[in-house]
C-alpha cells in the first residue's frame, strides 16, 4: 500500500505574480471509498449481515450529529476526533459579538493514533 503524490510548483500566498515560486509534492488522491464498498468489505470479515453494518453506520452518523450540535466532541478512540468549529467575525467590544457575528459552522476532524500510525507506514510512489 502506497500513497501516490506529484511535484506541483506553488508562489508565495498574498504575494502579488506568486512571488518566489518553490516546487512541492502533493497527494494525488485515487477513487473515492463509497459507504457500499466499505460495507462489503466489512461483511467478509464480520459475522454481521450487510443490513447490521449499515444499520450501524447510520446510528453512529446520526449520534454524532446529535452530540456535534450539543457540543461535545466525538472521540472515536482510536479511529479520530471530531469537535464542532466556528468562524466568526472580529467586533471592537465583548457586548457586541452576537450569534450574527459567526460566519461559518463546521466539524473539524482529528485522525486517531491508528489512522495516522498506517499513513507515516504506508510509503510514497511518486507519478
Amino acid at each position: 500500500m502506497s500513497l501516490d503524490y506529484k511535484v506541483v510548483e506553488k508562489g508565495q500566498p498574498g504575494v502579488a505574480g506568486g512571488g518566489t515560486k518553490k516546487i512541492y509534492a502533493q497527494i494525488v488522491n485515487g477513487k473515492e471509498a463509497t459507504i457500499d464498498e466499505l460495507v462489503d468489505d466489512i461483511e467478509k470479515f464480520s459475522a454481521l449481515s450487510e443490513a447490521d453494518i449499515r444499520g450501524v453506520i447510520i446510528a453512529l452518523e446520526n449520534e454524532i450529529q446529535k452530540k456535534l450540535a450539543q457540543g461535545r466532541i466525538v472521540r472515536l478512540e482510536k479511529l479520530d476526533s471530531l469537535y464542532p468549529a466556528i468562524s466568526s467575525k472580529g467586533e471592537e467590544e465583548a457586548e457586541k459579538v452576537t450569534s450574527a457575528s459567526i460566519r461559518k459552522v463546521g466539524v473539524n476532524y482529528r485522525a486517531g493514533s491508528r489512522i495516522l500510525k498506517t499513513m507515516q507506514e504506508a510509503g510514497f510512489n511518486k507519478i
